[in-house]
């Protein structure tokens, strides 16, 4: 009941880090440059993410700027978009397999195809939390090393936004939850290898007959 319990709470967690792997990856503030200027009438927040590049005014305007251009983009802007969209992949093929491997739920067959599901659904998850944390941490210190580079001016400098923190939450949720679906099937598979069933030895009706027939010769 306890590691039910505990599978519960861990899928409950590879939700959450899947709805925030797709809102990280789609949001456009991946990092941010407020630029007040002299005027604070006139402030302009940029923002730029891994799809598109949006401006801000103050007076209430909002515009945006698709990346349609692959090439023209930065390495590490490349490889954060195809290992977002592949963690966003995983992560959404994990929940499926947990789904059936769950032992709350009647899907899936016997206890041993449940447990081999619930292994794979959560190897799913560290795969996809190790493909979420690397272009989040590769995209942050690009970020920092821009800030800390004294040759770059200040109006081409920017901060970590609000889509590289959810996306470093999200990476954390979905490793913890691969983490409990792996142990929980790893510590039963582990307890079947100490404690083998016994195996009980019954005579067979011809030892009987044979024993019979022994018995009845010495009589």
């Amino acid at each position: 009941m306890a590691s039910a319990s505990l599978q519960f709470f861990a899928f409950i967690l590879a939700l959450f880090g899947v709805f925030g792997d797709i809102t990280a990856t789609l949001l456009p503030n991946w990092k941010v440059n407020a630029d007040v200027g002299s005027n604070i009438i006139t402030a302009v927040t940029q923002m730029q993410g891994l799809w598109m590049d949006c401006t801000w005014y103050s007076t209430g305007m909002f515009s945006c700027t698709l990346k349609y251009s692959v090439l023209s983009l930065p390495v590490y802007i490349q490889a954060a978009r195809t290992t977002m969209v592949l963690s966003c992949i995983l992560s959404a093929f994990g929940i499926c397999i947990t789904t059936v491997g769950m032992k709350c739920t009647r899907l899936g067959g016997d206890a041993d195809s449940k447990s081999h599901a619930c292994f794979a659904g959560g190897v799913c998850f560290i795969l996809a939390g190790i493909f979420g944390l690397v272009p989040t941490s590769w995209y942050t210190r690009e970020i920092i090393s821009n800030f800390l580079d004294q040759t770059i001016p200040e109006s081409g400098k920017h901060e970590p936004g609000g889509a590289v923190y959810t996306g470093f939450i999200s990476a954390g949720f979905l490793l913890i939850a691969g983490v409990i679906f792996c142990t929980s099937c790893f510590k039963k598979q582990q307890g079947a290898w100490i404690y083998p069933p016994k195996q009980h030895h019954f005579p067979s009706s011809e030892e009987d007959s044979n024993t019979g027939y022994n018995l009845k010769d010495y009589v």
